[in-house]
């Protein structure tokens, strides 16, 4: 296994909604958003600065998670063991120095320099 790409979640952020089409799913240690077909990823955030991922199917929501950017120290991404998944952890380090994660999300590909333009569309 190759060495985890560490990023900022203020680099993370941005990247991650212009991909809403390669999510597979998301979560937190207590619940789990999955894609689907019928289903797609909208990212917004509310004046108190919560970043809102939310899975909708037509008009109706089918699940929510509300994101704190405050908790989340850096991003952690490697490759799944499964070909075509990535995983991105959101760790928040704890009061105790300890790091684990406080949201994940799973997409079909690994992070790319936005600056380097690609040969074939990623969507």
């Amino acid at each position: 296994m190759e060495d985890p790409l560490i990023l900022p979640f203020e680099t993370f952020w941005p990247w991650l909604v212009s991909h809403p089409n390669c999510v597979l799913r998301a979560g937190t240690p207590e619940a789990v958003l999955y894609d689907d077909d019928d289903l797609h990823w909208h990212f917004a955030s509310e004046a108190t600065g919560t970043l809102l991922v939310q899975v909708i199917r037509g008009k109706r929501m089918m699940g929510e998670i509300l994101v704190q950017p405050s908790q989340v120290a850096y991003v952690q991404g490697y490759a799944g063991e499964e070909e075509g998944e990535w995983f991105f952890d959101l760790v928040a380090e704890g009061t105790s120095g300890e790091a684990g994660y406080a949201y994940f999300f799973v997409l079909s590909h690994g992070h790319e320099d936005e600056e380097t333009p690609s040969a074939r569309p990623v969507h």
